[in-house]
């Protein structure tokens, strides 16, 4: 049971202090920042609740600043309260636009809880007995070159982007899917994808009259070293997903991006929520933002992420138990595996890390079963960065030493 959060840090009622490099993604500007406080208290003394059919300054002003900032001609915002309604509110734009309903999503992906979003998800956690899901709901297997399932050593540059070429095969095979919806880089293991796989996917997509729906919920606002994930990949989807950390780590809120030609359906209720544009929410947004802007979190995850990623590898050298380490700015972790050759799940080993890690005032949360995710704050210190591996590096030594 927690009491209060600060920074890189959270507190429970016992007075222990942990490192939370978890935190939901919603920490970009670190826990309870004075800014974002700031606003929100400024913003109550005026408009502390908005009614759909009015609009006001914060939502327009945050509207704004994230069409300034989004690639390309993403000109069009809407709010949302949350990432899984916003990802719903996606998939009925593309239905919209394309006059279709199908999608293809990727297995192992997470977009949500609620049942239109479990039904483009792919774990079964969430899919297990709640059916029957969505219709026209297809999958295919993400980019994880350390699973490849066309080449086992993961050789990209030798397999011809058959992960893409997928994808382009079911386009081609159905003809009428409205959108893929994917994550640009998967958020829970951290599976970069190869070098041109989203261009290809581009090219796919345009081919077939197919929308391309980037969902950054988790991973957008600077957490990947840029502010958008997409610009990493020189690809401009036609919808981008936000939630998550554009509250400010403190108001749910969310929004979806959308090319200027994507506003087509005014007269329909796309989103119709009660606090879509909430103002208080909108003004913590548009402060979280400035401190994004203000103090370069974007180039410091950049950095801090490099530096995170070089200690890992260097605890890959000595713990047999890293089968893989992948990251992209501050979203990192490493792959505990019982056999570097087999690759076979440390499922047990990933809880007892876990546990023990937490014991020592370090969170994080295991993904996939056996992938260690870590995602702390952008405002992350290096010292904090340190503490962490240096945990990390303990922990992982009893737990082998355990296992003889």
């Amino acid at each position: 049971m927690l009491e209060s959060c600060q920074g890189s840090t959270v507190t429970d009622i016992q007075g222990r202090q942990y490192l939370d490099f978890h935190g939901n993604n919603v920490h970009q500007v670190g826990f309870g920042n004075p800014a974002v406080i700031a606003a929100i208290i400024e913003q109550l003394k005026t408009l502390s609740f908005c009614t759909r059919r009015y609009t006001n300054i914060p939502a327009i002003s945050l509207a704004r600043k994230l069409a300034s900032l989004a690639p390309g001609n993403l000109n069009k915002v809407l709010f949302a309260p949350g990432g899984t309604t916003a990802v719903g509110m996606a998939m009925k734009l593309a239905r919209v636009a394309t006059g279709r309903f199908k999608t293809i999503s990727m297995w192992g992906a997470f977009h949500g809880a609620s049942l239109d979003t479990i039904s483009i998800s792919g774990e079964s956690l969430f899919r297990k007995d709640i059916g029957p899901l969505l219709p026209g709901t297809e999958h295919v297997p993400p980019a994880d070159p350390y699973h490849c399932l066309w080449d086992p050593r993961g050789r990209c540059e030798a397999c011809g982007l058959k992960c893409a070429g997928y994808v382009a095969y079911v386009l081609e095979k159905e003809k009428d899917i409205s959108a893929v919806i994917a994550e640009p880089i998967r958020s829970t293991s951290v599976n970069p994808p190869p070098a041109g796989y989203w261009k290809e996917i581009r090219k796919a997509c345009d081919r077939y009259g197919t929308l391309l729906i980037f969902d950054e919920t988790a991973i957008g606002l600077g957490r990947t070293g840029r502010m958008f994930a997409a610009e990493l990949y020189d690809v401009e989807p036609d919808i981008i997903i936000l939630g998550k950390g554009l509250g400010g780590g403190i108001f749910p809120l969310a929004a979806i991006l959308a090319r200027e030609d994507l506003d087509i359906a005014a007269e329909s209720a796309l989103g119709h929520y009660t606090h879509e544009k909430n103002p208080v929410a909108c003004a913590a947004g548009l402060a979280a933002l400035d401190v994004i802007e203000g103090n370069g979190l974007v180039s410091q995850a950049e950095k801090l992420g490099r530096y995170a990623l070089d200690r890992l590898h260097a605890l890959m050298a000595t713990h047999p138990l890293i089968g893989d380490v992948r990251g992209q700015g501050l979203l990192f972790g490493a792959e505990l595996v019982r056999n570097r050759e087999s690759k076979i799940p440390a499922e047990i080993e990933a809880d007892q890390v876990m546990y023990a890690c937490l014991k020592r005032g370090l969170s994080f949360k295991v993904s996939q079963g056996s992938f260690l995710t870590l995602t702390p704050p952008l405002t992350v210190l290096r010292t904090e960065l340190d503490q962490a591996i240096d945990t990390l590096d303990a922990v992982l030594s009893e737990v082998e030493n355990e296992a003889g």
